[in-house]
């Protein structure tokens, strides 16, 4: 989980994701003008709303003050939610986040000026949810996409059961 900003002429646009270890999704993200810890609640509180029951699950951030406020704590807490953080001067420790949004922002941040937040706010969910999620295969995954990966992994376990 981390948060990433981005500047429009109205002013800058945060971004915060948690990404899903295995598969690679996007799980959770929310976008808003101001970096406060509502952003990283919303994010969780995506997350969890998709996934469904993620009690046990870890989430890994750095140790930003959104990631340490009570509203994260509390949030954590109410979804049983196991909150990680790395050790200070440690960057490598959120290499899985940063790659990510090092893809979007030679993908979609660095492509054009930003006129407005939300002309920003729908490029960055579009490439989210179309190509990140849909079209862009990853090596790891065996050359599949996050969302055929999940499809192919749910298929299975259900197929065990």
């Amino acid at each position: 989980m981390d948060i990433t900003e981005h500047k429009t002429s109205e002013g800058t646009l945060y971004c915060c994701a948690i990404k899903d270890a295995c598969s690679g999704r996007i799980v959770g993200y929310s976008i808003d003008s101001r970096m406060k810890s509502r952003l990283a609640v919303q994010a969780l509180e995506n997350a969890a709303q998709m996934r469904g029951d993620v009690a046990g699950c870890i989430v890994h951030s750095d140790r930003g003050s959104e990631f340490r406020s009570r509203k994260f704590l509390r949030a954590l807490a109410r979804h049983r939610v196991v909150g990680s953080m790395g050790r200070v001067g440690s960057s490598g420790d959120n290499a899985a986040m940063e790659s990510f949004f090092s893809l979007l922002q030679k993908n979609v941040l660095d492509r054009r000026s930003w006129t407005t937040r939300d002309q920003l706010r729908i490029a960055i969910v579009s490439w989210i949810e179309r190509t990140y999620h849909r079209r862009r295969r990853q090596p790891r995954l065996g050359r599949l996409t996050p969302i055929e990966f999940e499809t192919i992994m749910n298929t299975t376990v259900a197929l065990a059961a």
